[in-house]
């Protein structure tokens, strides 16, 4: 299926992984080729995706939000390197979509249903597992450099500009050569998630085995249930690993960054949902993953139903968890101390069904690739606090990127 959709030059791969949590994860969903798109740059991008979404009302949408769609939402800037290049804005009404579930594979298409299927059929199941030459991986923030930042950061939270911030790093290499397919493979095998993509835009890619689901509207609910809280899984030594989960469900440190974003989403949430009806409906809930076992909750609300998804998606954007509290401090703080543009990472990829229901994940362990200038970024990050430790909060910074570097290596 995905050697059949790289043919088309955009095509967007939302991925459960067969992940059966109590709060639904991603449908399993791909959608290939445009009928009609939108491109915009913040400024007055949410406008006009309001307008082409209304223009499209009744139809599949598909796409992505950057995370500096934030100079929109607060009149910020961004003007730190960027690799990449993904435009702030892209969604598409597709051409065909693909639902699979585990007994059936429903296609929508204007084409005939029959050919599609026999067109995929007819590709290679084959991935090429060379997924690249070695990558030589660099660190555009020098340890040293981190941990100083680190103690900066504590010094403005001392001080009362904020209470936690959210500061990433990237990991990047230039003139590299990687098959985007057999990366998603490798990465889905080593590090399956519920929030999984693969979308390409033209010669942009991302890759991505994300844990994390920023927001998803069913019927007038709408839910958000945000990360923070971090801990290592060892499979081969089971008490091991019991003891980390255990450790995070205990600390102290994981449990007040976890209720400060909760916090925020809950005053996110209460701007567009109605009065009384935003609530905690998990507190501190514990996931376990591959790599780390995660402290995630989830908040709710109700919506009026007449209320268009654009103006949810831009009351609660960018998310609490990749930004921090209060919210427009921390993003200055972030545009000053962090060295790259986050551009997708931290931003989100999702789909609008034709009945207006949404589902969009956080963009984290991810690989961002350009083929056309062959650059390739990654990112990683945690919230610091005034107890963080700036050692800790580094290799931590590592574990994220545990299944990136063993894939790309």
């Amino acid at each position: 299926m995905l050697n059949w959709a790289n043919r088309f030059n955009i095509f967007c791969l939302l991925d459960n992984q067969q992940y059966h949590f109590e709060s639904p994860v991603f449908e399993c969903l791909l959608a290939v080729g445009a009928k009609k798109n939108i491109v915009a740059n913040a400024g007055n991008a949410f406008t006009a995706l309001k307008a082409f979404s209304i223009s499209n009302k009744g139809s599949w949408l598909f796409g992505h939000l950057c995370y500096d769609l934030k100079n929109e939402t607060e009149q910020l800037q961004s003007g730190n390197i960027d690799g990449i290049n993904f435009p702030d804005l892209h969604f598409f009404e597709p051409e065909i979509v693909l639902q699979l579930t585990r007994d059936e594979l429903v296609v929508t298409t204007g084409q005939d249903a029959a050919l599609v299927f026999q067109e995929i059929s007819a590709c290679s199941s084959f991935i090429n597992q060379t997924v690249s030459h070695i990558v030589p991986v660099n660190n555009r923030i020098a340890k040293q450099q981190y941990m100083d930042t680190i103690k900066k950061i504590q010094s403005h939270i001392l001080r009362g500009d904020c209470y936690e911030i959210n500061f990433c790093q990237e990991f990047f290499a230039e003139a590299v050569t990687i098959d985007p397919v057999a990366v998603y493979s490798k990465l889905s095998v080593i590090s399956p998630n519920p929030f999984a993509a693969l979308y390409k835009f033209n010669d942009k890619y991302c890759i991505c085995a994300s844990p994390e689901r920023y927001i998803k509207r069913t019927g007038n609910q709408i839910i958000s249930q945000p990360i923070k809280g971090t801990a290592q899984r060892n499979l081969n030594d089971q008490q091991l690993d019991n003891s980390n989960r255990e450790e995070l469900v205990q600390s102290e440190k994981e449990r007040s960054e976890n209720v400060m974003v909760v916090d925020l989403v809950r005053n996110d949430l209460s701007r567009i949902c109605t009065q009384g009806s935003v609530k905690v409906d998990e507190l501190f809930g514990i996931y376990s993953f591959p790599q780390v076992h995660q402290m995630i909750s989830t908040i709710s609300g109700q919506v009026a139903d007449d209320l268009h998804w654009v103006d949810i998606i831009k009351a609660t954007f960018p998310m609490g968890s990749m930004t921090g509290a209060p919210k427009k401090r921390v993003m200055e703080l972030i545009e000053q101390y962090e060295q790259t543009k986050r551009g997708l990472f931290s931003g989100a990829i999702g789909y609008i069904k034709p009945n207006g229901n949404f589902d969009f994940n956080v963009v984290i362990r991810s690989v961002l690739y350009n083929a056309g200038t062959r650059y390739l970024s990654y990112q990683t990050g945690g919230a610091i606090t005034f107890n963080s430790n700036a050692e800790a909060e580094y290799e931590e910074c590592l574990l994220k990127a545990t299944a990136i570097k063993q894939v790309l290596e």
